[in-house]
């Protein structure tokens, strides 16, 4: 709940989230991105407005992102988001997996098209019978192309905001490489950026590792993975994933160079594709929002800092007005040429406890009161939104104590996520603790044979008995998939007596199974 509203709020109630978080995670979610001002809902189903809030994350992701890859050579270019059905059913394997949500062109006006052009689910199609075009020499590589763009995947579940929606933003690297070493290479660096986009920016932890042959990129050679946890709902969820292609797309589309070792031979280039979307900003929310509102990782946040002029009331002197007044907005210049993002909230229609609670419902990493003592005292008063712990800083130290008060809140925020994750990843080595650690909202590393059709049945068999033996009839029935085989290997399998949790097999390696977004 928050502070009651004065006198002169009454015409403009506070709208607080009335959905907890642990009660009722799609309400709750849905409320703190629209009343966070992050999103607005749009009147095509599965579509939605990123507002400037969640869009400067975005931009903020990009920005650094961009800058990484560019030190890798990488190159941004574009390409259009239509594709030719006959080009895009060249890679059959590769269509397959999107073609349910292949949206397709049919008419231009009232005139029905000589042939459909689909609507890019993702560009292999588009972009690589360029690359066949472009690449005819080995010293045409590396090629290394990324765009930012947009791609349209017409799902036909329940759309979630940034989760699973029908058209959103995203980056997708394709690169070209002489060798397979080359191309595994990348594949990892990559991976470690995406990785350092959770952690870094948006204060998230992830696991890092390889997907099943089940889950793997269709038609690719290997996948690779980030995956992150929902604490509220005890779900794994992908973060991003970068693919090696192998040979398999440049030998559908004939992108091949002179061996330079072998004079007369063809070789066929080694591939690769990477791709982070809007999802983040879904995962950053879910994970660190409560039931007041976003709570925005600082180095992301649009607003870093708002400062609240507090302490007025019908008896304070025009003279403390004035210094209170003028001296929030010296505040809010000194933080600016301080690098610190930082606005000032003087409306005066609001009290400030109804401004409190906006700003946090809006997840602003640090709120600054200040009031006619803390003129007298020439200091601010601090407030983390974090944790609500308040800090009196001197006015001559906040161009230094800010900052670092904005970086403690961002270390704050990914060592509780971390620890929340951690807690949560529990290995088991008994097929009866596997449901038991599921239905307590685990993800759970099990020693595992590899086998697929082993993790087929996991699923299967994970999903009746959590619905036949749960004990809280609200807990989730759906089965686990493999998330990923996680590149950390904890300790504990022998080989050749290391059984596999889920058939009795040889197992090879632990793999981690949730349920999942």
């Amino acid at each position: 709940m928050g502070p009651k509203k004065a006198a002169n709020d009454s015409k403009t109630p506070l709208i607080s989230i009335t959905s907890p978080k642990e009660e009722d995670f799609p309400s709750w979610y849905q409320q703190v991105l629209t009343k966070g001002d992050m999103l607005e809902y749009y009147d095509v189903s599965g579509c939605y407005i990123m507002k400037p809030g969640s869009y400067y994350v975005w931009e903020q992701i990009q920005g650094w992102f961009d800058g990484q890859i560019k030190a890798l050579g990488v190159q941004n270019a574009y390409f259009p988001m239509f594709v030719s059905s006959r080009v895009l059913e060249k890679e059959k394997d590769h269509v397959e997996g999107f073609a349910p949500e292949v949206a397709w062109v049919t008419k231009a006006g009232t005139t029905d098209l000589e042939e459909p052009i689909a609507i890019r689910p993702t560009s292999e199609t588009v972009m690589y019978p360029y690359y066949a075009k472009w690449i005819r020499s080995h010293r045409d590589l590396p090629l290394k192309l990324n765009q930012w763009n947009s791609v349209v995947r017409w799902e036909f579940k329940h759309p979630q905001p940034f989760l699973r929606t029908r058209e959103f933003l995203w980056q997708e690297g394709h690169t070209a490489f002489l060798t397979q070493t080359e191309a595994e290479s990348e594949v990892l660096q990559i991976l470690d950026l995406y990785a350092r986009v959770y952690s870094e920016l948006l204060a998230v932890p992830v696991i890092k590792g390889r997907k099943t042959e089940k889950e793997k990129f269709a038609g690719g050679f290997f996948t690779t993975t980030t995956e992150g946890y929902i604490p509220a709902t005890g779900r794994g969820i992908q973060g991003a994933t970068s693919h090696c292609l192998g040979q398999n797309f440049s030998k559908m589309f004939g992108i091949t160079v002179e061996d330079p070792n072998k004079v007369g031979e063809k070789i066929n280039v080694w591939q690769n594709s990477w791709g982070l979307s809007t999802r983040t900003i879904g995962v950053m929310v879910m994970i660190h929002g409560d039931d007041k509102g976003l709570v925005m990782p600082p180095r992301v946040a649009q607003t870093q800092v708002v400062v609240i002029p507090c302490g007025i009331t019908v008896k304070t002197t025009e003279e403390d007005k004035t210094n209170v007044n003028s001296g929030v907005e010296e505040i809010a210049k000194v933080l600016k040429e301080a690098g610190v993002r930082v606005i000032t909230d003087t409306r005066d229609n609001y009290s400030p406890g109804w401004k409190f609670s906006d700003w946090e419902l809006r997840g602003v990493p640090l709120r600054i009161e200040f009031g006619p003592m803390d003129f007298k005292k020439q200091q601010v008063m601090s407030v983390r939104r974090t944790s609500g712990a308040k800090q009196s800083i001197p006015l001559s130290d906040i161009s230094s104590a800010v900052p670092q008060l904005l970086e403690d809140i961002q270390t704050e925020m990914y060592n509780k996520a971390k620890a929340q994750f951690d807690q949560h990843v529990v290995r088991v080595t008994k097929w009866d603790d596997f449901v038991p650690a599921l239905n307590a909202k685990n993800l759970v590393q099990i020693p595992w044979c590899g086998v697929m059709q082993c993790e087929e049945e996991i699923k299967d068999k994970s999903a009746r008995q959590a619905s036949d033996e749960a004990e809280d009839e609200r807990a989730p029935s759906m089965g686990a998939k493999s998330l990923c085989i996680p590149f950390e290997q904890p300790e504990g399998i022998v080989k050749g007596e290391t059984k596999c949790a889920a058939c009795g097999k040889e197992a090879i390696q632990w793999c981690m199974f949730g349920r999942s977004y």
